[in-house]
């Protein structure tokens, strides 16, 4: 996760010189020049993981048609393979995930407009805050499998998980599970 929230903050973090600081970018985790990105993973259970990234990060999110239910292709299978016709929608649990994902951006001004700060990073976990002026969110990602206890001040005793609909305490440290992406309203 180093190398992901590094990008963005040198795209869109606090500092005036940044690239992107206020524009709207395309922002996808694959397209139809790439390999899919179910077929890129390591580790499936990364790939929630990965779009909850592109739902939290500033830019518009734009999902690969047949991406959002996982669907895998390799660039070396060529186009055809990448750019395949589906006969129908296959929605599953990744299709629930990203449609969730996609309600909270709606509904989210800082999600949408607010600043980039990078809260906590290691190399599997990343906590970054998008806050606008009437709005702050906690996107929180876990890419281990072992639960994760972050030690984090955010000036609030807890918070609501807009994936969960949990009230989320941040007393005793904030608990991330093995996997796992939180939207933590503040």
């Amino acid at each position: 996760l180093f190398e992901i929230v590094h990008s963005l903050l040198r795209q869109f973090g606090p500092e005036n010189w940044t690239l992107y600081k206020g524009k709207h970018l395309l922002s996808f985790v694959d397209n139809h020049d790439v390999s899919r990105i179910a077929s890129t993973l390591n580790n499936e259970n990364h790939l929630k993981l990965i779009y909850a990234l592109c739902f939290g990060m500033p830019g518009i999110p734009c999902v690969y048609y047949g991406s959002e239910w996982g669907t895998k292709a390799s660039k070396s299978e060529g186009d055809p393979a990448l750019r395949v016709s589906f006969e129908k929608p296959e929605w599953n649990e990744l299709t629930d995930f990203i449609s969730k994902l996609a309600d909270i951006k709606k509904q989210s001004e800082a999600l949408n407009y607010g600043d980039f700060k990078s809260i906590l990073l290691t190399n599997r976990q990343c906590i970054f805050e998008r806050q606008s002026a009437n709005e702050r969110i906690l996107v929180c990602i876990n890419a281990d499998e072992n639960e994760y206890n972050a030690f984090i001040n955010v000036g609030c005793s807890e918070g609501f998980d807009l994936l969960t609909g949990s009230v989320i305490s941040f007393n005793e440290g904030l608990k991330l599970q093995g996997y796992s992406a939180s939207f933590i309203k503040l």
